[in-house]
């Protein structure tokens, strides 16, 4: 009996360690996903990891799995379309090569008509010509590009210095050149610059004598109008005398013809007004 019950406590106690081992197991386990699901980026920072969460999760994978799915199964439908179309392309062009190759072959004389061309002495003498002048013209261009060997330089070679050194005086001769002119320039424009101003004063001193001179014949004619008023006004005094002397010559010889005995020759006192008036 003791026997008995000593197996089963060792066979619990054995049972006991393998349920701790298994629940160990499990509990890492479970660390291991909840670590998993905490670095993942689509679950946000802070939120409890709940099964609901998880299993939402879960869902949106399988939505999104079945959705990259439908996207693979119409790459695969446009690259077998694609496949296709290349394939007749392919087909096309080896069509076109093998139309290409008869043209060639139809255009490609024989070896004896070549031979039969070239015998005309006429085709012989114009090819001669053409090798001629491609003969000329390839000894031009071997001898423009001996030239343009020839002409390049470095500047460190004796050439390049000897030119380098020429160019600098060159430019330096031109520059002497540009401030002579320029100095020469400055110098003209300078002495007509002192002509015009000697130019100015004088025109300045002639309107300022001409000036005085419009001002003194001014005062000249004011005197001269003055001095016609007033000879107006003497040459009205004297017609007013020459009036009153008229209207007393007149009276007097009034007074001397009434006095004459001759009668044809007597006049009103109103007649001699009215001739002293029109007088």
């Amino acid at each position: 009996m003791i026997l008995s019950l000593r197996e089963s406590l060792e066979t619990c106690k054995s049972s006991l360690a393998t349920c701790q081992t298994e629940l160990e197991a499990a509990k890492s386990e479970i660390q291991k996903w909840r670590s998993a699901f905490e670095n993942e980026s689509s679950i946000p920072a802070g939120a409890s990891l709940e099964p609901k969460l998880v299993i939402n999760y879960l869902q949106t994978l399988k939505s999104s799995e079945e959705l990259l799915r439908e996207q693979l199964e119409k790459a695969k439908k446009k690259e077998a379309a694609f496949i296709v179309t290349f394939a007749k392309r392919e087909q096309e062009i080896a069509e076109l090569k093998s139309a290409v190759r008869d043209l060639k072959a139809q255009l490609k004389p024989p070896s004896m008509q070549a031979r039969r061309l070239l015998l005309d002495p006429a085709i012989h003498e114009e090819f001669t010509r053409l090798k001629n002048l491609v003969e000329e013209k390839d000894k031009k261009v071997k001898e423009l590009h001996d030239n343009i060997a020839a002409m390049n330089f470095t500047p460190q070679s004796k050439m390049g210095k000897m030119l380098m050194a020429k160019c600098r005086t060159l430019q330096e001769e031109n520059e002497e050149i540009g401030n002579q002119a320029a100095e020469g320039k400055i110098h003209e424009l300078a002495m007509k610059l002192a002509l015009q101003k000697s130019q100015n004063a004088e025109l300045r001193s002639q309107f300022e004598g001409l000036y005085e001179h419009m001002e003194g014949l001014t005062n000249d004619v004011e005197k001269s109008n003055e001095t016609v008023l007033l000879l107006q006004e003497k040459l009205e005094e004297k017609d007013q005398e020459l009036k009153k002397l008229k209207l007393q010559l007149q009276q007097k010889t009034f007074v001397e013809e009434k006095t004459d005995p001759c009668p044809n020759k007597t006049v009103s006192a109103d007649e001699f007004k009215k001739e002293a008036e029109v007088s």
